[in-house]
């Protein structure tokens, strides 16, 4: 809330101090700028999406592309057969399952 008024009294500041069209760009500049500033450094410190999260591990729900992670291998409905993905390469059939 408070960096919320903060943005907000930098705004108006601007908008009197510089002429209409510029006050009113920097205006937007600082409510768009701003909230995407702070989510960005809230999300670097806890690890979560925001950042170069793939190359620290943080990755979707923890599991990111880490040396020695698993893969995710799918099994064939039609013939049981274990691939990495796409069509089965025994029968061609699409529908499969994921196993962990």
């Amino acid at each position: 809330m408070i960096f919320l008024f903060a943005s907000l009294a930098i705004s108006i500041g601007l908008q009197m101090v510089l002429p209409f069209p510029y006050g009113l760009v920097a205006a937007l500049a600082i409510f768009i700028a701003f909230p995407l500033f702070l989510r960005r450094r809230y999300m670097n410190n806890m690890r979560g999406y925001g950042g170069d999260s793939e190359t620290r591990g943080g990755g979707f729900f923890g599991m990111g592309s880490q040396e020695g992670s698993t893969k995710v291998k799918y099994v064939c409905l039609v013939c049981s057969n274990k691939h990495n993905g796409g069509d089965c390469p025994r029968c061609g059939s699409k529908m499969q399952r994921a196993d962990f």
